[in-house]
């Protein structure tokens, strides 16, 4: 059996590659990914060996074809994700997002595929003032980012309707864990909490997040792909919604840094205040998460601890100093 993870360098993405090569050791697994600057090569270097690497772009027809030769199932993590970069420039993640998918879409079902997953976000949902979102809710995105989302997995939807393609969409909440690229909030306020500059909270920090533990996250993405239904939407998510200050306060309290390093900056446009989601439909198919958010944190602070090749050389270099401010122009970029 061959499989391809589109954009299997980046976070969730080369996070899931392992978790396939670890569990099903007699599948190929093809990677085709673009390597942009959150998708390096160093995140997959130790496991070339063991996969088809295609250095190669999800809106490239003739990559894509390449990449499918073969191809029965397809994981499609390929997108821009950070939020901020999409308030200052939106034309990367239209392109990427949505023109993408429907290049893969369209090639894929071209080429025989039995089964395609289509990685969104909760952030399609947009801000939820109470309860929780099931998936059959309507789609209220705030950011260009989550409009992007949205409108691709509506697409790979529309594909399964009109064509009877065996298309899932999966919107998992928040990932951390290992090789998250550190512009995003954890991996951020532990590199900084380490050199003891302040950690940004934007506005007043009180916007809710459910963290799922990447490692969970694609346990549960490997449940839906062998109990899932075709057509179906399912929310993926821990069910542990946690306010970003209290995220930094936790981290603050494992590497043992005061509280004092907390520093609130001026709220990114159109910031959702609460992500909740309803999971019942992947726990019928028999899965939960197994790591605690307390424990997922404690690893994740240990990994960028003992990982400092993966993030000192972008810190070095002056990369990271743009996230620690923030990226929409009001803050300078």
């Amino acid at each position: 059996m061959r499989v391809l993870v589109a954009g299997g360098a980046g976070f969730i993405g080369n996070n899931f590659v392992r978790y396939l090569l670890s569990r099903y050791p007699d599948r190929e697994v093809t990677i085709l990914d673009k390597l942009t600057y959150a998708a390096r090569k160093e995140n997959i270097r130790d496991i070339l060996s063991n996969v088809r690497f295609i250095k190669g772009d999800v809106c490239n027809g003739e990559d894509v074809s390449q990449a499918l030769s073969g191809c029965k199932i397809v994981y499609n993590f390929a997108a821009e994700t950070h939020v901020d970069r999409s308030i200052v420039e939106a034309s990367p993640f239209i392109q990427t997002n949505i023109q993408g998918t429907q290049v893969l879409l369209e090639a894929a079902r071209r080429s025989g595929v039995e089964q395609f997953f289509q990685i969104s976000t909760d952030e399609v949902y947009g801000s939820v003032a109470k309860g929780a979102s099931t998936e059959s809710d309507p789609l209220d995105p705030s950011s260009p980012y989550s409009a992007s989302k949205a409108a691709s997995e509506l697409l790979a939807r529309s594909h399964y309707k009109t064509y009877q393609f065996p298309v899932i969409v999966i919107r998992p909440s928040n990932n951390f864990g290992p090789f998250q690229y550190p512009e995003k909030l954890i991996p951020v306020l532990i590199i900084n909490a380490l050199h003891n500059e302040p950690l940004p909270i934007y506005g007043d920090g009180l916007q809710v997040r459910d963290w799922l533990y990447v490692e969970d996250a694609c346990a549960g993405i490997d449940v839906i792909a062998n109990e899932g239904e075709a057509g179906e939407v399912y929310n993926l998510g821990a069910g542990n919604g946690i306010t970003n200050l209290e995220i930094a306060k936790r981290i603050l309290a494992i590497m043992g840094k005061p509280e004092s390093l907390i520093s609130y900056v001026k709220d990114r446009p159109g910031h959702d205040r609460r992500y909740a989601m309803n999971c019942a439909r992947i726990t019928s198919l028999g899965w939960k998460p197994v790591v605690s958010l307390e424990e997922g944190l404690r690893k994740t602070v240990h990994w960028y601890l003992e990982n400092k090749e993966f993030w000192e050389p972008l810190r070095q270099t002056g990369v990271l100093a743009v996230s620690q401010q923030g990226l929409y122009p009001s803050q300078g970029l």
